[in-house]
């Protein structure tokens, strides 16, 4: 009776203090569906408009998105596998890595980069309907209105995002997307697809590379693959099939559509997408905002919500309706801001992966360079913590300062905008992760530091040498 009530207990808490048990685990098909809306959205299409009216060839378009995908895939398959291995959520992961004090800055970066997304979509869901019915209600507060009522599937867990995502989201986006995009195809004249584009190519592949490393890096791919099997086969080909569909398929759609038609507006554009694709019917173009964009928040809101739980246990319900209510309040904040998008995306796939490959580093890096079998089935608390871990912090700050530098989006830095920010950042964090750990083994073998300064197993596997 009081195992059946302990197991209880934490199915209700969706497993955010606990790894989730292997007899929970989903398939690859619904963790690949999952992922499609993950990556997959409106924004995807319409940004192809944008490209092409910036003087991008197709070529370029093509290749930038290739590459900008394989560096996706090279950083979230083991991002991906970190959760399924571990079973244990983004901020729980960063415990013993980052110390209690660095745990909980991690967790606050997670909640503050998904509740910026969480009241973008909401703003580009409001946008659009509004263009589809021309609804005479003020755009600001129907965003709000829409950020509120996108929380509803996070009172049911990961069963609801799960759920909606792979029985009504992700059917309906693939579909969407791949007749658009055979019927786009069939109409391009095929000379046009060599036509050189007139903007640079390497300031192409920095501008595409922002949106799509922005968009589909999630950063805490641990929250969602802790519920996927533990094996490598597991994550690569849904990540693969995700990211092809997403980020290859939408965003040549809307370069197509706006070669053919010179539309390069996002009205426009949205327009064009409800006429080409749909006939002009509105409810069902309509239908399918709303849930690409109800998919995208669900996921992003329950990446928050185990955030939330690590800095202090909240009822659920409590939970999703306080980082709701957040949300709503952001949307107001980020409404007039024109950059809004840019500043979410550039911020966001720098200070939340900055993290996860700090935590990719000690765990398949060092526990075995070190020989060290973790117990990942026990969680710390804080109390058993250091309140910091030095080379986590230090790594994750170089990491974040430079991505954000060189990403120009600080007023004042634009010609520092060079290469691709994110990855320069990641690469960074990884690195001087992996040299400061270094020195700090070496000063503890040398007792220049206290032994306690070192997690257990490390100290054990020192005293026996």
């Amino acid at each position: 009776m009081i195992e059946s009530t302990a197991a209880q207990t934490t199915n209700n808490q969706d497993y955010t203090h606990s790894p989730v048990p292997l007899t929970e685990r989903r398939g690859p098909m619904t963790m690949g569906l999952l992922w499609v809306t993950m990556v997959t959205c409106f924004p995807n299409v319409l940004i192809g408009f944008q490209w092409f009216k910036a003087g991008m060839g197709f070529s370029q378009v093509l290749w930038g998105l290739v590459i900008s995908s394989a560096i996706i895939l090279a950083y979230s398959i083991p991002s991906c596998y970190l959760g399924a291995k571990t079973g244990l959520t983004y901020a729980l992961l960063s415990r013993s890595i980052f110390g209690s004090w660095g745990s909980r800055i991690v967790s606050l970066n997670s909640i503050w980069v998904a509740t910026g997304w969480y009241a973008l979509n909401a703003i580009f869901l409001a946008d659009g309907l509004r263009g589809l019915f021309n609804f005479d209600v003020p755009q600001l507060w129907f965003a709000v209105g829409m950020a509120v009522l996108m929380a509803f599937n996070n009172f049911f867990g990961f069963s609801g995002v799960a759920n909606f995502a792979r029985f009504l989201a992700a059917p309906i986006l693939i579909c969407w997307v791949g007749y658009s995009f055979v019927k786009a195809s069939c109409a391009f004249p095929p000379h046009i697809l060599s036509q050189p584009g007139t903007m640079e190519s390497h300031h192409a592949l920095t501008l595409i590379s922002s949106f799509v490393i922005g968009i589909a890096c999630w950063g805490n791919e641990a929250d969602y693959w802790r519920f996927g099997k533990p094996k490598w086969t597991a994550s690569v080909t849904p990540l693969t099939i995700s990211l092809l569909i997403g980020q290859i398929v939408f965003p040549l759609t809307g370069w197509m559509l706006a070669r053919l038609f010179g539309i390069t507006d996002v009205a426009g554009a949205t327009r064009l997408m409800n006429s080409y694709t749909f006939g002009g019917i509105s409810i069902i173009s309509a239908l399918v905002l709303a849930v690409s964009y109800v998919a995208v928040n669900d996921s992003g809101l329950y990446g928050a919500i185990n955030a939330a739980e690590n800095l202090h246990e909240i009822p659920r319900k409590w939970c999703v309706a306080g980082l709701a209510a957040a949300g709503a309040l952001t949307t107001i904040l980020l409404f007039g801001y024109k950059q809004n998008f840019e500043a979410v995306a550039a911020l966001s796939c720098i200070f939340l992966p900055c993290s996860t490959v700090i935590m990719m580093a000690e765990v398949f890096i060092v526990s075995n360079w070190l020989k060290i079998k973790t117990d990942f089935s026990h969680v710390p608390d804080f109390a058993e913590l250091p309140s910091w871990r030095t080379p986590a912090i230090v790594s994750l700050t170089l990491g974040c300062i430079l991505g954000t530098v060189t990403s120009g989006f600080i007023p004042g830095t634009e010609k520092l905008q060079i290469g691709i920010p994110s990855l320069q950042g990641w690469l960074l964090s990884f690195f001087s992760y992996l040299g400061l750990r270094y020195l700090e083994i070496r000063q503890v073998k040398d007792a220049e530091l206290p032994m306690a300064a070192i997690p257990s197993k490390e100290k054990e596997l020192l005293e026996t040498r």
